[in-house]
């Protein structure tokens, strides 16, 4: 070896403590925070810029509207109602009641005349007839007695004839016509309580009609 050659120096192996390997520290103070950003501004928030026809605002109609509507109809349905509504097949009145009870019978028998008018388009059959009374002490009715019997009851009660003849159950009366009829029927008042009477009617049953209820009003006690 020369002289004059120096050695290599040696590389230095000894490892880093943990506090050499730190990196060293900033020179930004901890208490300056990097400057925020402003926050960006939000606009107010707008309706979107059609109306949906979903919603109740587009669907629903004005409330004055259609409570007039809703009354019209009403009108309408009852004028419909009012001309349509049943019309009486008949029409009558009771022209003379008679009340008699001989000596000699257990029980009244009282006689009935009226007048029966067929108002309607179609034909009157009678099916029933039956007559009551309305007194203090009650309601009293009769199924009218039989005309093939008319000449025995009046053989026995002679102060009821002379005042017409019985209507006979399956008389035909035609739109327009007009009988002239009686009915008799018993009933258990007396002749004070029938004289007293509240009500008399004479109820005439059609087929396949309502009843015609005929009312004496002349006779009854006011």
């Amino acid at each position: 070896m020369a002289e004059n050659e120096i050695p290599p120096e040696p590389e230095n192996d000894i490892p880093l403590t943990p506090e050499e390997e730190t990196p060293p520290e900033s020179d930004t103070p901890e208490s300056e925070a990097p400057p925020e950003s402003a926050a960006p501004e939000i606009a107010p928030e707008q309706g979107p810029a059609y109306e949906e026809f979903g919603t109740a605002k587009r669907s629903l109609p004005p409330v004055a509207p259609v409570a007039i509507a809703i009354a019209l109809v009403a009108i309408g349905v009852a004028i419909i109602a009012y001309t349509q509504r049943a019309k009486p097949m008949a029409q009558g009145s009771i022209d003379g009641v008679w009340f008699s009870q001989p000596a000699n019978m257990p029980s009244p028998m009282i006689l009935v005349a009226f007048t029966l008018r067929n108002v309607s388009d179609k034909t009157l059959y009678v099916k029933d007839i039956s007559a009551a009374v309305k007194t203090e002490q009650g309601d009293q009715s009769d199924e009218a007695a039989s005309a093939s019997d008319y000449d025995r009851y009046l053989a026995a009660y002679p102060d009821l004839a002379g005042h017409g003849r019985p209507l006979h159950v399956e008389t035909k009366i035609q739109p327009g016509a007009e009988q002239k009829a009686t009915v008799m029927v018993s009933l258990p008042v007396t002749q004070e309580q029938f004289d007293g009477r509240k009500d008399l009617t004479v109820t005439i049953d059609p087929y396949d009609q309502k009843p015609i209820v005929l009312h004496d009003k002349s006779g009854a006690a006011k």
